[in-house]
């Protein structure tokens, strides 16, 4: 080129980056959320995790085969359909084989697969798997043209876009799953339960999910526990989202001697067992969980059993709560049915989960059912040809023999016998075995059997009411050879939280206020009684222009009262008071109450309930005197409860509770 030639330059239309940034990003999200973190409804699968089912069909790796290793399967995978890392694939591969992740595991595993104090699983290539009995049912007659295939990533396979399921997997072993801007989260479900149903919803199509949910109870861990299903699980099923609280499985034991434990049979879905027991140690050893002389994990091929030795005299249950608490023990599990419809993500409620799978299964059932119409159709139609064949063997016979070459006796065959092409080969390639006359009655046979089930195919494609008979047939026969017991407990009423109270024995203590404003609580134990000529014991320890003022017998769940000279009133429990030895000074009351400057408490009472036939009797320094329902003082703000008015000048000096029938005297 010359110095003198033209440079030419394209003029490109300007690009807007917000608009290309806009576009790029959509399209990343929705094949985030198609293509790798939310499942399909129709058989509740990942990409990874179909493709890691489909490549194993492939290998022929059933149940009923001898296990490969799971490099292989990976290898397969990655290399095939799958274009990630292998980690990512046999991570996938290892959570389908563990038994505490899938309420009904895809895949049979040897070797270790991890535990659920969160142990990593084997190298693959230390590890063998194959598909389980209830895998091979997603993979039923993938073969007869029932789903849809699509290319894979390079173009030179293909893959089903979806496996022809007759498992409700979305339901039945659950998904989590976090996309660009949504997330998914499903239980997993009890499979006899999930069948029962779809059998109603193939008889009722209109039933409502209130109906469902008297054969769905709520979700079914193959960790157990306890779920309390109250309205958490009525939004979760009616509108896709809700919370459910989950516990473990706790027992008490007795030992020799009386001694107690506490064993752990059961813990959440989802939990490491080992940072539970890393947990209940850590509330031991700070002493935030007392009367643990002991902490064991016993645990084994079994099931789980970590036990919780007690000393004598501690109430198991203030432990039992003091878990539930404390610890993950008690949890919660939040539905958020998302699922891929269409090719869109779409909040599911338990009727339309359902719903979509029976769908899915009704256009497998319809495109099986004409795959086999057309083979059968097809493979009458050649024994059409033969049994006209052997009606007139001899003739046949002289004419292939009169014939030069195979296409002139084919030829022959169709000009003289009427018959297609496919006929008349059919009849050139019979073997002569087939002459005989057992062969020729099982050739009749043959052809009277297949003309019967083309009767039947057509019934199903042509009659609504058949088709769904198949669909209801093929759901009781999954229920029957794969439904198992639940393993989770499910109480319909909704779960509490633990008052503090729970976890505080009511024993009986005493309180001790003196007239300079200290207080304390001690345990009565401390006041042992004494035989005559007793010396007696020091009770408190205080200033020599200190004395007590309030020595009450009470126990820890009981109110306590305390009356200021202002006129006010301030609630706490008893346990709230800070435990003291039998000598100790106590803690002021300032510390406890929001008391104003020359404000004092004048009388501490202590009740257990505020009853309407109870009543407080107030009295002043200027001789007012009333009584007051003590119904009327059992809400109490942080800051204090006017109990009385005074006037200018007045104070309280006492507070008595009294009945009705009481006779007051009032002394100067």
């Amino acid at each position: 080129m010359s110095d003198n030639t033209p440079v030419t330059q394209e003029i490109r239309p300007g690009v807007s980056i917000e608009k290309e940034l806009r576009k790029s990003y959509l399209e990343y999200s929705l094949s985030v959320i198609i293509g790798r973190a939310i499942p399909d409804v129709r058989d509740g699968l990942k990409p990874v995790h179909r493709r890691i089912l489909f490549a194993q069909h492939e290998l022929g790796n059933g149940y009923n085969r001898p296990p490969k290793k799971s490099a292989r399967v990976v290898g397969d995978v990655i290399g095939k359909y799958h274009p990630h890392g292998d980690s990512a694939v046999y991570d996938a591969l290892v959570r389908l084989a563990q038994d505490f992740s899938m309420r009904d595991p895809l895949v049979d595993g040897q070797g270790n697969f991890g535990s659920i104090d969160g142990d990593a699983a084997a190298a693959m290539r230390y590890t063998e798997v194959r598909m389980s009995r209830l895998a091979g049912e997603f993979l039923a007659d993938i073969d007869k043209e029932t789903v849809e295939f699509r290319p894979n990533y390079d173009n030179t396979l293909e893959e089903p876009a979806v496996l022809p399921t007759k498992v409700p997997n979305f339901l039945l072993n659950g998904t989590s799953g976090i996309a660009v801007g949504m997330a998914t989260n499903v239980p997993p479900h009890n499979l006899g339960e999930l069948c029962d149903a779809l059998l109603q919803l193939v008889d009722d199509p209109e039933c409502t999910v209130s109906d469902l949910m008297e054969h769905v109870k709520g979700p079914d861990f193959p960790t157990g526990g306890v779920v309390y299903a109250g309205k958490g699980l009525e939004d979760a099923f009616k509108k896709g989202r809700g919370s459910v609280k989950v516990r473990g499985v706790v027992e008490v034991e007795t030992r020799k001697k009386g001694a107690e434990a506490i064993v752990i049979r059961e813990i959440p879905y989802a939990l490491n067992k080992s940072s539970l027991v890393e947990k209940i140690a850590l509330l031991v050893n700070e002493r935030r969980v007392e009367g643990v002389s002991d902490l064991r994990d016993e645990s084994d091929r079994k099931g789980i059993r970590i036990v919780l030795d007690l000393k004598r005299g501690t109430i198991p249950e203030i432990i039992i709560n003091a878990l539930y608490k404390y610890t993950p023990l008690e949890t919660s599990f939040a539905y958020n049915m998302l699922a891929v419809v269409g090719n869109r993500p779409q909040l599911l409620n338990l009727k339309s989960a359902l719903s979509y799978f029976l769908e899915h299964r009704r256009e497998v059932v319809i495109r099986r059912t004409r795959y086999d119409l057309r083979k059968s159709e097809a493979r009458a139609h050649i024994l059409e040809g033969l049994r006209i064949a052997l009606d007139h063997i001899d003739e046949v016979v002289a004419l292939i023999r009169a014939s030069k070459t195979p296409p002139e006796a084919k030829e022959g065959l169709m000009d003289r016998f009427g018959l297609s092409e496919i006929q008349a080969q059919a009849i050139l390639d019979m073997r002569l075995q087939r002459l005989t006359g057992l062969e020729h009655e099982k050739l009749l046979e043959e052809y009277r059997e297949l003309i019967k089930k083309i009767e039947y195919l057509k019934s199903i494609l042509e009659n609504e009411d058949v088709l769904r008979g198949v669909i209801r047939d093929e759901i009781s026969d999954l229920k029957t050879t794969f439904a198992t017991p639940r393993k989770t407990v499910v109480e319909y009423d909704d779960l509490l939280g633990i008052d503090i109270e729970d976890l505080i024995p009511d024993e009986d203590v005493v309180i001790t206020l003196s007239r300079r404003g200290y207080i304390k609580r001690t345990t009565l134990d401390n006041y042992q009684q004494q035989k005559r000529g007793g010396k007696g014991i020091a009770g408190l320890h205080m200033s020599e222009d200190d004395v007590v003022q309030d020595f009450l017998t009470t126990s820890n769940h009981q109110f306590l009262l305390l009356f200021t000279n202002r006129g006010r009133m301030h609630q706490l429990k008893v346990h709230q008071v800070p435990e003291g030895s039998r000598t100790a000074k106590g803690a002021h009351i300032a510390n406890l109450l929001p008391l104003e400057k020359d404000e004092w408490v004048t009388t501490a009472l202590t009740v257990r309930e505020f009853s309407e036939h109870q009543y407080f009797l107030f009295v002043t320094k200027k001789g007012m005197i009333k009584r007051s329902d003590a119904s009327m003082y059992a809400k109490c703000r942080k800051s204090g409860l006017i109990a009385l008015g005074l006037r200018d000048g007045d104070e309280l000096i006492t507070v008595r509770e009294v009945q009705e029938n009481c006779q007051v005297v009032l002394t100067t």
